[in-house]
């Protein structure tokens, strides 16, 4: 049997890898402390799982408009425009099954063969794989703990060519947990304006912010026209399995990625589409419950990990991540994880399942209990005493 070549190119994700390995632990009896995946650990809002349950009860489990139902999209621009600022409308949103298909959709309508894409490094591996997969050249650009893990403008401006087709941002980022600040977005959109390039914006993380506001390149005066907002419910209303994703995009862009839906999937489900729309428009005191207890936790870790000799942690300004340095242990990323998950009981990610610029880091998610943070942090500072 013969397999395409552009296959093979396709990457696999990290966590579900540690997944899958502490899972199997946990069948033979052993204690694992799960932060290595990047779910909360919250149920759905009940009102959200209450809109879902009364849409199917509707009858609303049929095809959808394959771009998304225009009532739920009519919500997501109005939370769209006052989230960021921005003028948008229904041409310029596409709802799909989750974030993934909206970054694979974009990369595929954008970018072509021999075209350049810079990413982030260290940062979520699906902007590479796909990159890659489309036979195109994934161009990393460092992100350096000094510059608390941002783009340094420089660096971005040496990396453009004349095959570079998009700027991939993510901020918050995945997995450092830095943030942009206002004048980095608005020298990214000027290199961009400046080549024409695109950029796509990966702001699923957007509501998870502790210290600072949240800043989305398309405030940027112009930069709604090259730019593609990628968002979604999985990570602020804890809806990982809804998989629920939208994009906000030029007209003419959705109009090729609606087309690219029907050939795809056909529609995203009915009823979830539904609760989306209360999850945007309805109350959001469980939200703010969430990030209050995340940045709880986000303290613990950050305090714990910074009191292990051979660690040190920046604190994170987003999302739910920290991705310490732990090169005064002596150890390579994957040893760290290794020793952790196999003699300790921590799941944690190498920093190079982030790319080669993640060496010397570990990622941890703290969407877990302060018990179980404090728990993990005991039996890491537990381990490495025993390796010196």
């Amino acid at each position: 049997m013969k397999y395409t070549e552009r296959i093979s190119r396709l990457e696999s994700e990290g966590a579900f890898a540690v997944l899958a390995k502490a899972k199997k632990m946990e069948a033979e009896g052993k204690s694992v402390i799960h932060l290595q995946i990047g779910e909360p650990d919250f149920d759905t809002p009940k009102n959200i799982c209450d809109a879902g349950i009364q849409a199917i009860r509707d009858g609303f489990t049929h095809y959808a408009p394959s771009g998304g139902i225009p009532d739920v999209k009519k919500v997501v621009a109005e939370h769209v425009c006052k989230s960021r600022g921005i003028d948008v409308n229904l041409d310029n949103i596409i709802v799909m099954p989750g974030c993934k298909p909206l970054i694979f959709a974009a990369l595929i309508s954008l970018v072509g063969e021999g075209d350049e894409v810079i990413v982030p490094n260290p940062g979520y591996p699906t902007y590479r794989s796909v990159t890659n997969f489309l036979g195109a050249k994934p161009v990393p650009i460092q992100l350096r703990e000094e510059n608390d893990f941002r783009f340094r403008l420089d660096d971005l401006k040496s990396l453009i060519t004349r095959k570079t087709r998009m700027i991939v941002l993510n901020s918050p980022e995945n997995p450092t947990g830095g943030i942009l600040t206002n004048e980095d977005l608005e020298g990214i959109y000027e290199l961009a304006n400046q080549h024409d390039l695109w950029i796509l914006s990966d702001e699923i993380y957007s509501q998870i912010v502790y210290d600072v506001k949240f800043q989305s390149i398309t405030a940027v005066p112009g930069a709604l026209d090259r730019t593609i907002i990628v968002d979604g419910m999985s990570k602020t209303y804890a809806m990982t399995g809804w998989r629920l994703g939208y994009g906000v995009m030029p007209r003419k862009l959705a109009e090729y990625m609606f087309t690219l839906a029907i050939n795809n999937f056909s529609s995203t489900a009915t009823f979830s589409q539904y609760a989306m729309a209360e999850a945007l428009s309805g109350p959001q005191d469980d939200v703010e419950r969430m990030n209050a207890e995340f940045r709880r936790r986000r303290d613990v870790i950050v305090d714990g990990l910074n009191a292990i000799n051979g660690v040190t942690c920046l604190k994170p300004e987003g999302a739910f991540y920290v991705f310490p340095n732990i090169t005064g242990t002596g150890l390579t990323s994957q040893q760290f994880a290794d020793i952790m998950l196999e003699e300790a009981g921590v799941a944690c990610l190498a920093g190079t399942a982030f790319g080669k610029f993640g060496e010397g880091y570990v990622r941890f998610s703290y969407a877990n209990s302060v018990e179980n943070i404090q728990e993990a942090l005991k039996r890491i500072r537990d381990k490495l005493a025993t390796l010196k």
